[in-house]
């Protein structure tokens, strides 16, 4: 089936333009690399070994993973007696292909041995994994829980954990969704407790787990029972035994080859990471940032197998006495999915740019003895700045990416007609599987919650602020500059106007708003891509007109100021139906 990454031009468009020596020259700065084989001799040595490792990716995704997606998503896992998993054969076969190419340790430092590779090449790398299965980016997606562990456990864990990690002997688990705890993290109950020497030890239920057969768990459990919001929980890691077992697999609508458990916690022993009571406030929250990129990342890949999909069939499907593709409303929707793809690979890339360099900038601080008091002050300023700007456009990634999959594997199944609907053509499965990427990790809804704090708290206009400045020769790119910095004003006056209602207001206005603060941020993102390359200035063109008449829609509707979803809610929504 080819190289996923050398195939995929706009990927390779924009490892080429983005400034990956920037990022590659502050990822080395104090790098842990112990006695690694290889540690590259300068920036563009490093850049070149992004470019190997995702050359290598793309080729176990093409030639391995891929002809393996359809028999995983038929077949399954299996549950067995004893509370274990057995992995479907293909999966298994695809995490060994994955360690022989030494994939498993993707950000992790090279002493534990590690590629060291920025989150941004990680994500590209994610992307181009879940193009061939997105069920297996939930076992190769989680890396972030070795992230976790190195960023807050002792040293003593990391020395004894990560190296498994990297040598790909062992996969995890994030173990944080109980029955009536899902999206509010604040309501686990699962037990943590001591004995007399100090030892932890858990006990209760976890669902939804994914890959909770893994043999790494990181559990977040409630350690301060008299305490019972998050201030009393904290995170913990243990390992799989006859301790913790799988009570029941999920029947599941996609993603067939991502084991999502029930898991049954008995006595386990676990060990602390970190420091009590900061299992979710701190360490969760930044698993969870961490592993919303990774979704985002997921819903592209599985778009462009959808789109590529659609487009090979409305080339060759011949109707009318021309392919199908000819047809304006056909053409309208392919160019359409392949625009909305760029934007959301656009919106997605920027965001993990950002958080690299708000994770480097931070273990600068944390760890450099070489600081003077100019660079630190400085770094401490530029964190708060990564901060603000990286709770805005985290959530905002996962929103737009995920929702963006769901539209474009639906609307390959339109283009295939009734093609489309049967199991004959893989487009189907890319529908069952990208529908999961709007609910786990936080709900769509939850994304905007989050993000639109900074729409509405500054971080939006101060972010877009830097790309009104950019100047642009070409008359086309300095046009559509003007009509987005007019779309941004639109913007603030509905910020402004939303701030004069009450608070509820805000939530039932916060996709609007976020809808319409990302067609700006990918307007200028585009513009910038377009200095390069005159088919962006094109796409730019399209996503920015057709993306504006929506804006201006959606800040209409928000300055109609209709709040009758709440205030007549049970009238418009009617009476709950009977379960007779």
């Amino acid at each position: 089936m080819g190289n996923f990454f050398l195939d995929n031009q706009d990927i390779q468009f924009l490892f080429n333009t983005m400034d990956l020596k920037a990022l590659a020259r502050i990822q080395e700065l104090d790098a842990e690399n112990g006695d690694a084989d290889y540690v590259p001799i300068d920036d563009e040595d490093t850049v070149d070994n992004y470019r190997r490792v995702l050359e290598i990716a793309g080729q176990v995704a093409g030639e391995t993973i891929a002809p393996n997606a359809e028999q995983v998503d038929e077949e399954g896992n299996q549950l067995n007696d004893n509370g274990t998993v057995t992995l479907h054969p293909l999966v298994q076969q695809n995490l060994d292909r994955m360690t022989q190419a030494d994939l498993m340790g993707f950000t992790l430092p090279r002493k534990y041995g590690g590629l060291n590779c920025p989150n941004l090449i990680y994500t590209m790398a994610t992307e181009i994994v879940s193009r061939a299965d997105g069920s297996f980016m939930n076992m190769f997606g989680l890396q972030g829980i070795a992230e976790t562990v190195n960023a807050f456990a002792s040293q003593e864990i990391k020395d004894e954990v990560l190296p498994r990690f990297a040598h790909g002997e062992v996969t995890g688990a994030m173990v944080l969704t109980e029955p009536d705890a899902g999206s509010d993290l604040q309501a686990v109950r699962l037990r943590a407790y001591q004995d007399e020497k100090g030892n932890w030890y858990l006990n209760g239920v976890k669902r939804f787990i994914t890959n909770g057969c893994g043999e790494i768990l990181l559990t977040l459990a409630r350690s301060e029972p008299e305490i019972s919001d998050g201030r009393g929980l904290s995170l913990f890691i243990s390992e799989r035994s006859e301790k913790v077992r799988v009570r029941h697999l999920e029947h599941k609508l996609g993603i067939h080859g991502s084991p999502t458990c029930e898991l049954v916690f008995e006595d386990t022993p676990a060990r602390l990471i970190g420091e009590r009571q900061r299992g979710l406030i701190t360490y969760v929250l930044a698993l969870m940032n961490g592993a919303r990129v990774g979704i985002a990342a997921q819903s592209l890949g599985i778009a462009e197998a959808a789109y590529r999909l659609a487009r090979i069939y409305a080339h060759t499907r011949q109707q009318f006495g021309v392919p199908i593709e000819r047809l304006p409303a056909v053409a309208e929707m392919v160019t359409d999915m392949q625009v909305a793809i760029e934007a959301a690979r656009a919106l997605t890339y920027e965001t993990s740019r950002i958080c690299d360099h708000e994770n480097n900038n931070l273990r600068i601080l944390e760890w450099s003895k070489s600081l003077d008091k100019d660079e630190e002050k400085q770094r401490k300023q530029q964190s708060r700045v990564y901060k603000r700007i990286n709770g805005m456009m985290t959530p905002m990634s996962k929103y737009y990416a995920s929702e963006m999959a769901c539209w474009v594997a639906n609307t390959a199944i339109q283009v295939l007609g009734g093609s489309g609907y049967m199991k004959d053509y893989a487009a189907e499965r890319y529908l069952r599987d990208s529908r999961i990427t709007t609910i786990y990790e936080g709900t769509s809804q939850l994304q905007v919650v989050a993000a639109v704090r900074g729409v509405t708290s500054g971080a939006f206009e101060n972010y877009v602020a830097e790309h009104e400045r950019a100047q642009y020769e070409d008359p086309l790119l300095d046009e559509l500059k003007q009509k987005l910095v007019e779309a941004r004003k639109r913007i603030l006056e509905a910020v402004q106007f939303v701030k004069s209602k009450p608070t509820s207001y805000l939530d039932l206005s916060g996709r609007r708003l976020v809808d319409s603060a990302i067609t700006v941020i990918v307007g200028h993102l585009f513009l910038g891509q377009a200095r390069a390359s005159e088919r962006k200035a094109r796409v730019a063109r399209r996503y920015i007109e057709s993306q504006l008449a929506v804006l201006r829609m959606n800040c209409e509707q928000i300055h109609a100021g209709d709040t009758s979803p709440l205030e007549e809610y049970e009238l418009l929504a009617g009476p709950v139906p009977s379960n007779d």
